[in-house]
């Protein structure tokens, strides 16, 4: 038997002669085939190798596993891919033409509005299609407070979650229908703990819990339209603004307020809301390598908070994208010193890159609701951050309102000086410009922070009587109540659209455990605000009307004056639209915002993109166009439009998320 290789230069070759004996043959006391002797044996032939032979198996063995390794991590990842790929084909198959709908996060991400609708306002009444049913609301979304040890997502992992798609599998009627879904949700926290230092995180559930499953609602035409709606003014400012604050559709071009991107900010989470992913990652791009706040510039502190720091907490929130947080703790510190004032009274207007704050050129005064309408959202920022700063700052204000003289049963003047912090202008109250989100934010913030303090109930709900004991009034000859103001005691006959938000806001707060009788008073004055569109030529409201205390032969409940007759595409009225039905289930409330849909399409759409504000509500045949699409008309309006014709209660769950005042959703902290 050959039992090894010749020596380098030596012809000669060494052979073993073996002879089993009788005791070996039969396994006695020789080889017996046990492990021992095996192994023996085996060491024996590995020892008469020589140094080469061994160095070159050992190399071989050693190759042959870093082989396989590599192998095992490539098929692994081609298996993944087609799998992907095959999950990814399933899909497809189920969705509506042109549709892409997702579920990243929290709420779908982006889709396309079917072809069919393109060419509205010719879109008619029709029996919504049968679309898939995909799971468009947030049922599980709930909030904790930011943790300790937690890191931001990278990009790559936020754009992943944004690329998952809703699983929804068509079974028979018998059987029950099982949704598959992935994306950043923030998990429950039933602590009252403050907030840490660091970030919050958003997590992915690993599935959606039996218990939570639930038929899901499918889009329906109306909230096709405003999807089509969207993405025509979405168009105009794309071509014609893109990064600025507001387009001019009329002369496609733009204007600066901030020149901070407005209408772009505004917007980004009525894009994911209503799923328009190809506008909103062109939306992102430009926030991520566009957006500087760093600039020599002033902003109003109230609007920047609502319209800016606002939008970038929801989108964040309903994204899970940690580029919005860092650009709201970024805008949030450079709006801090509006606060340095003698009273603590932030002053109006804020340079972002100095640092600076100052009142107004005419004025030291500052409005009352644009100091009391800025706390959802810093109170927001400092549960996400752990910086206090930011909430001690507004709640401040808060408490001084609280206890300052010179209220009239709970109703506010319209003014309030930064140096002394006393109201000032005093007997005029109105729920319109300059007093009207005081209100709101009353109840919004006690239901922000789950219903525990009880002096912004308290303040709250002695507004409101004394809003019925000396605002409320009937109008003739169709006995409107209406909403009035009260300048030194004399009553006047007179209600913004801005007032409009007040249905919405008493809905909410009967919903919330308030009085019964604050949800009667929703329903008659939604009544009014509806009639102050239909009693309108054009089927829209002026911005501010007179009612009719008098009945008098062939006039109407409302009168316009030629100042007032313009319409600024202003949210208030939808806004309560969308409060009264998803409390009542009542679908006069979406058969009236359809109307107003309508009428925007017929008197304010742009041809080439976008919508108008006009001059005149009362001409039909010219309704004078003034050339400005108001940022809010896509922050708010349209995403009313889409939640009130929405019969999906989970899609921004009002048990979960409280609107600020520009129609972006923020999370109730604790469980109501």
């Amino acid at each position: 038997m050959y039992s090894g290789a010749a020596a380098a230069g030596s012809p000669r070759r060494d052979f073993i002669s073996v002879t089993l004996g009788p005791e070996e043959a039969v396994g006695v006391g020789g080889y017996n085939n046990s492990k021992a002797w095996r192994r023996r044996s085996c060491w024996r032939k590995w020892k008469q190798l020589s140094r080469l032979q061994r160095s070159v198996i050992l190399f071989l063995f050693a190759f042959l596993a870093l082989c396989g390794a590599i192998s095992y991590t490539s098929m692994g990842e081609t298996w993944k891919s087609i799998t992907n790929k095959s999950l990814d084909d399933q899909r497809k198959e189920q969705e509506i033409p042109r549709l892409k709908l997702a579920n990243p996060a929290v709420l779908p991400a982006p889709q396309k509005a079917d072809a069919n609708h393109r060419d509205y306002p010719e879109l008619s009444l029709q029996k919504p299609p049968k679309l898939p049913h995909v799971r468009r609301g947030p049922s599980n979304l709930q909030i904790k407070a930011p943790q300790r040890d937690t890191r931001l997502k990278t990009r790559h992992d936020t754009m992943r979650a944004v690329e998952e798609l809703v699983e929804v599998h068509k079974v028979e009627k018998t059987e029950k229908s099982i949704i598959s879904w992935r994306g950043a949700v923030i998990e429950p926290d039933q602590s009252t703990e403050p907030p840490s230092s660091k970030i919050m995180e958003p997590e992915k559930p690993s599935s959606v819990e039996a218990e939570d499953r639930k038929e899901a609602v499918p889009i329906n035409e109306r909230q096709l339209a405003v999807i089509e709606a969207f993405r025509h003014a979405w168009k105009g400012y794309k071509d014609f603004a893109w990064g600025h604050d507001e387009l001019k559709p009329l002369s496609k071009s733009y204007s600066e307020w901030f020149g901070l991107g407005l209408t772009l900010i505004d917007a980004l989470d009525t894009m994911w809301i209503l799923g328009l992913k190809e506008e909103f990652e062109e939306a992102r791009k430009w926030v991520a390598n566009d957006l500087v706040f760093d600039k020599n510039v002033d902003v109003n502190l109230f609007e920047s908070t609502i319209r800016i720091l606002g939008g970038l907490l929801s989108t964040y929130h309903l994204s899970g994208d940690s580029l919005f947080l860092e650009k709201a703790k970024d805008i949030g510190n450079r709006l801090m010193p509006a606060f340095k004032t003698p009273s603590k009274i932030p002053y109006s207007d804020v340079n972002l890159g100095r640092g600076t704050a100052h009142p107004p050129r005419w004025t030291s005064d500052s409005t009352v609701a644009e100091v009391t309408s800025i706390q959802l959202e810093f109170r927001e920022l400092s549960r996400l951050t752990g910086d206090e700063k930011f909430r001690k700052a507004v709640d401040e204000v808060m408490k001084h309102v609280h206890i300052l003289s010179g209220k009239n049963d709970g109703l506010v003047p319209m003014f309030i000086n930064t140096n002394s912090g006393q109201f000032t202008h005093l007997g005029v109250y109105t729920l319109g410009a300059r007093a009207d989100s005081y209100y709101e934010y009353l109840l919004k913030q006690w239901i922000q922070g789950g219903k525990k303090e009880n002096e912004l109930l308290e303040d709250y709900t002695r507004a409101i009587e004394g809003v019925k004991k000396h605002l409320l009034q009937r109008s003739e000859p169709k006995k409107l109540t209406f909403v009035g103001e009260l300048a030194h005691g004399h009553f006047s006959a007179k209600m913004d659209h801005l007032v409009c938000f007040l249905p919405g806001t008493l809905a909410l707060g009967a919903h919330n455990g308030l009085a019964a009788d604050h949800m009667k008073l929703a329903e008659t004055l939604i009544e009014t605000c509806y009639q102050m569109y239909a009693q309108v030529e054009t089927g829209l409201s002026p911005e501010i009307v007179h009612f009719n205390l008098h009945a008098q032969k062939g006039h109407k409940d409302i009168e316009i004056k030629p100042a007032d007759r313009h319409n600024l595409l202003r949210p208030e009225t939808v806004e309560s639209l969308f409060y009264m039905y998803r409390f009542t289930g009542d679908k006069k409330y979406q058969d009236w915002g359809w109307e107003i849909l309508q009428n925007f399409n017929r008197y304010t759409r742009v041809p080439t993109g976008g919508y108008t504000s006009i001059n005149n509500v009362q001409n039909p045949s010219n309704p004078e166009p003034r050339d400005k699409m108001e940022s809010f008309f896509l922050g708010e309006t349209l995403k009313y439009m889409f939640l009130l014709f929405s019969d999906d209660t989970d899609l921004i769950n009002l048990d979960k998320y409280i609107f600020n005042t520009e129609a972006h959703p923020l999370p109730i902290w604790v469980p109501a």
